[in-house]
Order: structure tokens, then sequence, then C-alpha cells
């Protein structure tokens, strides 16, 4: 199991499966329902804002990759985060600079969360 995966398991997505990447070549059958249709909505921000709430440390998962991890009880040390990288395809140019992979990351994982059927709010997607 991928680490994104986990991401969806610990915000109760259940048993989902990880929608394919955007570039996936994969051809859904064509009487098949969307997958949207199938996928009931998570309130990622709601169950985020409580564990942040909870927890001693001031962390910040609208901006932070590694906050959000954290939140999650995830590792979140630089080789998990190359490696969920890796998963998402992160381009490799921003796989050499901590900080642009970051942030590429932080972004790739909350519009996964939402193509997954999580309720992420608008601005933390653009």
């Amino acid at each position: 199991m991928g680490l994104f995966s986990t991401i969806l398991e610990k915000l109760g997505f259940g048993g989902a499966q990880a929608a394919p990447a955007p570039d996936a070549t994969a051809v859904a059958p064509a009487n098949a329902a969307p997958a949207s249709q199938a996928i009931s909505v998570v309130d990622v921000a709601g169950q985020l804002e409580q564990k942040a709430a909870a927890n001693p440390q001031k962390l910040n998962w609208k901006t932070s990759i590694v906050d959000l991890m954290k939140l999650l009880d995830m590792d979140s040390g630089l080789g998990a985060r190359k490696e969920l990288a890796t998963e998402l395809g992160c381009p490799a140019d921003k796989m050499g600079d901590s900080a642009q992979m970051n942030m590429w990351l932080h972004k790739a994982v909350l519009a996964r969360l939402a193509e997954n059927g999580g309720n992420v709010p608008a601005d933390l997607l653009d």
C-alpha cells in the first residue's frame, strides 16, 4: 500500500483506492459510472482542523505537508516525503530541492484528496 492510500485511510476514506494520477493512461469502460458518483464526501478540512486543535504543537496543515503528515501520525521525514512525491508523480526538477518538492507535494496531496471525494477548501487547491 502506498503512502497516499495511508493518508486516505487515516482520513476515513474507508477502503477507497486512490484515483489514478491525472496522466494515467487507463481508460474506463464506456458503461462504467463516473467515479464521482461512487465517492462519498469526506470532510478533510474539518478532520484536519479538529486534529490541529487537539494537537499540542502548532501545526498548520493548510500550508505545510510536514504538518499535514504529522497530524495524521505519519512519518514526515524527508525520505517519506520523497517517497510520497515519487508516488504522486512529482517532476524530477522539483525533487532535488526539498522546499520546491514540499510545496508541490502539499498541493498535489490536497488535489488528490479532492479528486477522491474529499472536502478541501477551494483556496487551497489553486
